[in-house]
């Protein structure tokens, strides 16, 4: 099979991803292997070529929102079929055992494993994963679409609720790539009053196309403060920024898997019982919401799509802003 590999971390313009040809993987005990259609681009995906995250394993098939369709099981699997169309998502393995997992936080496993990162993911055209940690997918979304709900439509979701922010709140974003325009389309449908802040003015017309009240650049405020916000964005000196645009009990969720340095805060802007809080991986009960919701909207991501073999490109295109909504790699337009 096809697949990018990473052999060492380097910038993405030095095409730090080579494409290969590697064994088609066997599925163990439990296990389901997928003939991959489509993988979506995420910016955790940089963070690991790039050297932002340390490196689980060498080499490595990065990617994790991988949409294909069930082409072989191990031994014990029994509620899935061959020719089901499922999702592989980042939350890849838990112990099922420790304090966490046992609490309904399995996000927060001390021994979780992750797709593309302790185990080859979905920049390839066939990944196995657990099945028990596989999504079986709406008919209503093709598999482009489907692809970025499973890390940036999860992960979103995720965040939105730690916000808390109900029907007729506001809420912030900051930063509007594939995450946030996902999580906007999730926001709107719930009658809450979106005001997105990004440097990007395509993404502004975006949210804007979406239905966000207000859309405007980091030297802008919104109109008034909102109850919740969250920062997709990788960069630290925004929290100040979206602190002071937090009302007084709001909470301020930060989404990524990596963030720069946060500036000093003054006490001043976290006053009045603001929270912040980050957001930590996902449950699988967080990928099945956001699925259920997403399909009843439904949600409809705006999808650029790329050959399997310009990863590297595509890549380069999300660190410098060149990507309006959620790239994803389709393994059959080679």
């Amino acid at each position: 099979m096809r697949a990018m590999v990473l052999e060492s971390q380097a910038p993405i313009g030095a095409q730090a991803l080579r494409l290969e040809t590697l064994p088609k993987p066997e599925p163990a005990a439990g296990e389901i292997l997928v003939r991959i259609a489509a993988c979506g681009l995420c910016r955790t995906d940089l963070h690991i070529v790039e050297g932002e995250l340390p490196l689980a394993r060498t080499p490595i098939v990065p990617g994790h929102q991988a949409v294909g369709r069930v082409d072989g099981m191990g031994p014990g699997v029994t509620h899935l079929r061959p020719g089901d169309r499922v999702g592989i998502a980042w939350l890849r393995r838990t112990c099922g055992a420790c304090r966490h997992c046992e609490s309904g936080r399995e996000n927060l496993c001390e021994r979780a494993e992750f797709t593309g990162y302790h185990a080859d993911g979905g920049f390839a055209e066939y990944a196995v994963v657990p099945a028990g940690f596989a999504y079986l997918l709406p008919a209503v979304f093709s598999d482009t679409e489907a692809a970025p709900l499973l890390c940036a439509g999860i992960i979103g979701y995720r965040a939105l609720t730690l916000t808390d922010v109900g029907r007729g709140g506001r809420l912030g974003l900051y930063g509007f790539g594939s995450s946030a325009h996902i999580t906007l389309q999730v926001a709107v449908a719930r009658d809450i009053r979106v005001y997105v802040v990004t440097r990007s003015v395509a993404a502004r017309a975006l949210a804007r196309d979406l239905g966000a009240a207000w859309s405007g650049d980091v030297t802008e405020r919104p109109p008034t403060p909102t109850e919740g916000a969250i920062i997709f964005a990788p960069a630290g000196e925004i929290v100040p920024l979206a602190l002071r645009n937090l009302a007084p009990g709001g909470t301020l969720a930060l989404a990524g898997i990596y963030m720069s340095r946060i500036p000093p805060l003054n006490y001043a802007d976290l006053y009045g019982e603001r929270r912040i809080t980050s957001v930590a991986n996902n449950t699988r009960d967080d990928g099945r919401r956001l699925l259920a919701e997403a399909a009843a909207i439904p949600v409809r991501p705006a999808i650029t799509p790329f050959p399997l073999a310009e990863a590297n490109r595509a890549l380069e295109l999300l660190k410098h802003g060149g990507l309006t909504g959620s790239g994803v790699l389709v393994t059959d337009q080679d």
